[in-house]
């Protein structure tokens, strides 16, 4: 690695630390549902708004977004979104109650727009032939911070547990929830004050006319006998896009036809990254995973599970994007994403739940069990019919209260094939169209109207996040695991045809060289 890599990978990792904050912004409430679903007494669809808020809060940003990377530069935009991760991660924590919280994580969502601007950002700071690798950082770190934050809330709640005085005094045991999205403060800080150290964009110095400074950054980051060349690439795609800057005839630009592949490319893996149900898995792991019938203690320990696969497999798709490419990694990863979604289908369309005496003698916790001797000896078909049931004779606020107890002592599933299935998904998720399509997005378009393009298409993954992860646990409940996993392999297969189509090679290439190879495609 030489000077300039080593500048760019200084500058890259910065930036991409961003991607932490996210990780663990959006894992840490994974560990919280069942506490906040029982101090603020939540139904499947406040649960939903809870979770899903930040997402809800990044499609209203996005727009934004667009305008202020523009008119502020990538830097200040980037700083005002790590203000914003430490405003809500305190806000958070401190919630009086259901409103406030979800208005906090709202908050925090408007900052989730930094993943697109860190991929538009080290896209732009990166040499061609590092592009992919510096790009995926972005994911690497995001996973960092899921599982970061799986094993603090496994510490946490292991903690919880503990006699000791000052566990009692600090409020761990009685304010579980809160010391799991406090430990987001610290690092949203870290990250504030990182990102003073990082240049201005030369990408966007040259949009906005200042060249000379453009090329400063250039010769801390290229050969010298490389920056005009590069200056040069990035003035002739300014050339390429419309003399009025405006959002709206950006906009017309990006549905213009020699764009029409680049739209198609664009949208299809914006729906499809989402579709796959990835942020489902991820922001709910615990509660999926008592689905098995393992319990909550073997849930949060699992959940960890969840995070080493994400890392391992986004770090071997780090190490390969630039060597396999783009294309078959995205394919293949999709085939490989369907055949683990259909195993995790069949797995739970294998499930039964039968209660016996035993059972009920065995769950102390449970107030007066014997109200579920009606349902003894009863074979349950489908984890919704089994739900229902409970519902009827519990109420549905302790049926949900004591689900993970209730599961546990009725499941008799393949729980082993299953935790499987999720785990190949979430590996085949993290080798392909996580990491990469955040790379395509920051290669696929021309530099003028990537302001625009990228945060725009942004919005609709972000549109497709918040659906998935406001109706899960809706749907959990009312289609049962075996629908949802169908439903998720249905969709991916939609995305796998149309870019086996459209979907076009881009690595090692210059953005200029991509644009000439979308517009003969």
């Amino acid at each position: 690695m030489n000077k300039f890599q080593r500048t760019a990978f200084t500058y890259a990792t910065i930036v991409a630390l961003g991607g932490f904050i996210f990780g663990l912004d959006a894992a840490l409430i994974s560990g919280t549902v069942n506490f906040i679903s029982a101090e603020f007494g939540l139904t499947d669809l406040q649960l939903g708004m809870a979770v899903g808020a930040p997402g809800l809060g990044v499609i209203v940003a996005l727009p934004f977004a667009s305008y202020a990377c523009n008119a502020l530069g990538r830097k200040r935009t980037l700083q005002i979104i790590a203000l914003l991760y430490v405003v809500s991660a305190i806000a958070s924590a401190l919630a009086p109650n259901y409103w406030s919280l979800v208005g906090a994580r709202f908050l925090g969502g408007l900052a989730f727009s930094s993943i697109s601007l860190s991929s538009m950002y080290i896209g732009e700071i990166s040499p061609p032939a590092w592009r992919g690798k510096l790009v995926s950082m972005n994911q690497i770190n995001i996973v960092l911070g899921l599982s970061c934050a799986y094993f603090v809330n496994y510490l946490i709640l292991d903690l919880a547990a503990e006699p000791w005085v000052w566990v009692q005094d600090w409020g761990i045991s009685t304010h579980t929830w809160r010391w799991m999205l406090a430990m987001e403060i610290a690092p949203s800080i870290i990250w504030l004050l990182l990102l003073s150290f990082i240049p201005l964009s030369p990408a966007w110095l040259v949009y906005r006319g200042r060249e000379a400074e453009a090329r400063e950054v250039l010769q801390k980051l290229l050969p010298e006998t490389e920056v005009d060349a590069q200056l040069a690439d990035m003035q002739l795609s300014m050339e390429e896009v419309a003399d009025d800057r405006s959002t709206m005839a950006q906009m017309r630009d990006i549905f213009s036809k020699p764009l029409r592949v680049t739209l198609i490319i664009a949208v299809t893996i914006a729906i499809v990254q989402q579709a796959t149900g990835i942020n489902a898995i991820m922001f709910y792991a615990p509660k999926v995973i008592e689905q098995l019938g393992l319990g909550t203690d073997a849930a949060f320990q699992q959940a960890i599970w969840f995070g080493l696969t994400s890392i391992v497999f986004t770090v071997l798709a780090l190490l390969l994007i630039d060597k396999i490419g783009r294309k078959p990694m995205i394919i293949g990863g999709l085939v490989w994403i369907m055949i683990s979604l259909g195993v995790c289908s069949y797995g739970f369309s294998q499930a039964r739940y039968t209660l016996s005496e035993e059972d009920l003698t065995e769950m102390t916790d449970l107030p007066n069990a014997q109200r579920l001797s009606g349902m003894v000896g009863t074979e349950y078909q489908s984890d919704t019919e089994y739900k229902a049931a409970l519902a009827a004779s519990l109420g549905e606020a302790e049926a949900r209260d004591f689900s993970s107890i209730l599961l546990q002592k009725a499941a008799d599933l393949p729980g082993t094939l299953i935790l499987i299935g999720i785990l190949s998904f979430i590996a085949a998720f993290h080798f392909s169209v996580g990491p990469i399509m955040w790379v395509l997005f920051s290669e696929i378009f021309p530099i003028g109207l990537r302001g625009v393009a990228i945060p725009f298409f942004a919005l609709i993954t972000s549109v497709t996040s918040y659906l998935v992860q406001q109706f899960f646990p809706w749907q959990l409940a009312t289609m049962g695991g075996s629908s949802i996993f169908l439903f998720y392999a249905l969709m991916v297969g939609v995305g796998l045809l149309i870019l086996s189509r459209y979907l076009v090679e881009t690595k090692n290439l210059t953005i200029e060289e991509i644009q000439e190879k979308l517009i003969r495609k």
